[in-house]
């Protein structure tokens, strides 16, 4: 491969190879008035609403992935996270680790990928850092990002779960497991007969949908690394209240099953990058279903269970066999480097 074809240390340097990288790669993909200025710190004018900050790293692998890549994960991650937050997500920072021989053409696929899903999730990516290491110091790309959103005053609630009473419902936006198992399916090389893809996508077109009334929208969560089992546990700890769900209603696709079964998963556990676990005030859950379900990203989106005023501070399911089990945190990581 021809040397000016792959990343080289000089591409870290600051000087000219990284000012060539930087125009003809990110400014060519992430083109904006804000980010034009290549200001070491961009100055952003925002309305008068507190703001929501976040950040993230992501060092999955492989980096491309069915369903996604590294690129697309990083934009679409960062913006759930303030999505689920009940903020409307403005801007957005990406950082690069980049291992040098990484080939050109794969940065480009991956900046082109985030260009696609910020355009996609309404976000600017208004500033960035570029770093270049040696082969073998770090594995073909790391991506940091940093997110901004506009957070409503009436939507402050929806973070901290300070609003749950008993008798709400928990509703679960679609298929648990996918993004893991499509990890997994391309690192073991897995022939299987449904082809399984990641859910990696930017919810916020989504959630927009269910928060014009953010009352009735109790608490969000997007079921990320240690699954749904892990944030069901974190927001009935220490409360007044408990969870109890129902198996038969948690939707998993068939194919996702029959891998759990063949290497020992509980779906419960496993990583999403598009799925979000809410809970909602009593009596409007038809409502919400019925709009999330108008969503392409929720048409599989189920009520699995509720808040109780038994067993407080615990998480309990009614098993599809009749039995009940505690849910308790995922203890280690089924599958490293997920995201």
């Amino acid at each position: 491969m021809n040397k000016n074809d792959i990343i080289r240390i000089g591409h870290g340097s600051g000087g000219r190879l990284s000012r060539e990288l930087i125009e003809t790669i990110f400014v060519k993909y992430f083109h904006n008035p804000v980010l034009a200025r290549l200001q070491d710190a961009s100055a952003i004018a925002v309305e008068n609403d507190t703001l929501a900050f976040t950040t993230d790293s992501y060092v999955i692998d492989p980096i491309f992935f069915p369903g996604g890549d590294i690129g697309k994960l990083a934009i679409s991650g960062t913006v759930n996270d303030l999505c689920v937050s009940g903020a409307i997500p403005k801007y957005i920072s990406c950082g690069f680790i980049i291992e040098e021989g990484l080939p050109i053409s794969d940065l480009e696929k991956i900046a082109s990928s985030m260009a696609a899903e910020a355009k996609k999730a309404a976000i600017s990516i208004v500033t960035g850092d570029t770093k270049v290491v040696k082969r073998g110091q770090c594995d073909k790309i790391f991506i940091n990002t940093s997110g901004i959103g506009l957070l409503p005053a009436e939507r402050m609630h929806i973070s901290k779960g300070d609003i749950i009473q008993a008798g709400d419902k928990i509703i679960v936006t679609g298929t648990l497991g996918d993004h893991a198992i499509a990890i997994l399916a391309a690192r073991e090389n897995l022939s299987l007969d449904d082809e399984i893809l990641s859910d990696t996508a930017s919810l916020n077109a989504m959630t927009e949908k269910i928060l014009n009334n953010p009352s009735d929208i109790r608490f969000m969560r997007d079921i990320t690394r240690g699954g749904l089992a892990t944030i069901l546990t974190e927001v009935c700890e220490k409360k007044d209240f408990g969870i109890e769900i129902s198996e038969k209603n948690i939707p998993v696709r068939q194919s996702i099953r029959a891998v759990c079964e063949l290497y020992g998963f509980d779906p419960l556990y496993l990583a999403n990058e598009g799925k979000i676990m809410m809970v909602v005030k009593q009596g409007k859950e038809d409502t919400i279903l019925k709009m999330l379900r108008s969503d392409p990203l929720g048409m599989k989106a189920e009520v699995i269970g509720e808040i109780t005023a038994d067993h407080k501070g615990k998480a309990v399911m009614q098993s599809i066999v009749g039995g009940r089990r505690m849910i308790d945190m995922l203890s280690g990581e089924m599958l490293p480097r997920i995201c």
